[in-house]
């Protein structure tokens, strides 16, 4: 799979690597790699992912403290001599906390298309990217891709014939086309389901069906979900999915909708292949349940 990066032309080693000198003329330092001083580096606008003083910025930071920056990031020179990040904030983020002065950098001149392309491709293969990093990125990469067609981009001339531009994120991204679609349905929530969608409280694809509710009405519905303390279940999406394209929904129709099953008992039967292997083999039925309860409780605790 071929990144929107892999366009970033590096002419010779001595461009990349023969100065590392800032200078103030852009054109006689455009492709080479500068020291750039972490004050004048921006956010890119919108970036979708969070960048989050975690294990993994505490294993970059440790990288960087040993090492240095092995890989340069990558920004554009803004007219206030600023320049704006299009991959590397971790990098920068970690150099900041270890309290570096300057970041090696590839300064390129970029358009708004080009750059969004190469910032969201740079980071979505990450693992355990949320619902709503893939949800946001996917759509500002669709939205940049139609904006290239639009224009009738050279970079594009050969592309969109043959693939629409929702296609052509799915397959640099590695994915189908459907799943492409489902993840920026999530960009229609309402910040606070969003939240909820990523925490895992509401499952994935309930999250989808919801989002074709009006804002209005997921605001209805967050309020009986903390009201109620119900989780809308798949079939209950779907159901207020119906009534809202029918537009009969309303806060009695929500209610009565999350409150149907809120009585039934649930019934889980965990098969004992399942559980088994998890167990000492001379573990009795009552031990594991002991087991069970016991980390179940944890859980509860932990989750009030």
């Amino acid at each position: 799979m071929k990144s929107s990066a892999s366009k970033i032309k590096m002419t010779s080693f001595d461009d990349l690597f023969g100065d590392n000198e800032e200078t103030t003329s852009f054109e006689d330092t455009a492709n080479r790699i500068q020291h750039i001083e972490i004050s004048r580096l921006l956010p890119f606008a919108h970036h979708p992912f969070k960048v989050l003083d975690d294990g993994k910025m505490e294993e970059t930071k440790e990288s960087i403290a040993k090492y240095g920056v092995l890989v340069p990031i990558i920004a554009r020179p803004k007219a206030d001599g600023t320049f704006e990040i299009i991959a590397g904030h971790r990098r920068k983020r970690a150099c900041e906390l270890l309290e570096i002065k300057t970041i090696p950098t590839m300064v390129r001149d970029l358009d708004d298309e080009e750059s969004t392309i190469i910032m969201v491709d740079s980071n979505i293969q990450r693992e355990n990217l949320l619902f709503s990093e893939k949800a946001f990125a996917y759509k500002m990469k669709l939205d940049a891709i139609k904006s290239q067609g639009k224009r009738n981009d050279l970079t594009l001339a050969q592309v969109v014939p043959k693939l629409s531009a929702r296609e052509k994120v799915a397959q640099d991204a590695g994915v189908n086309r459907m799943e492409v679609t489902r993840y920026i349905r999530l960009t229609e929530l309402i910040a606070a389901l969003l939240d909820m969608t990523d925490e895992r409280k509401i499952a994935f694809n309930t999250a989808v069906e919801i989002s074709y509710l009006t804002q209005e009405e997921q605001e209805i519905l967050q309020s009986k979900i903390e009201e109620l303390m119900i989780i809308p279940s798949m079939a209950q999406a779907t159901k207020l999915k119906k009534y809202s394209s029918e537009g009969t929904i309303n806060e009695t129709v929500i209610d009565a909708i999350l409150s149907e099953t809120a009585d039934k008992p649930v019934t889980v039967t965990l098969k004992s292949e399942k559980l088994t292997k998890y167990f000492p083999k001379n573990y009795s039925k009552e031990q594991i349940e002991d087991v069970i309860t016991i980390l179940l409780e944890k859980w509860h605790s932990e989750h009030k």
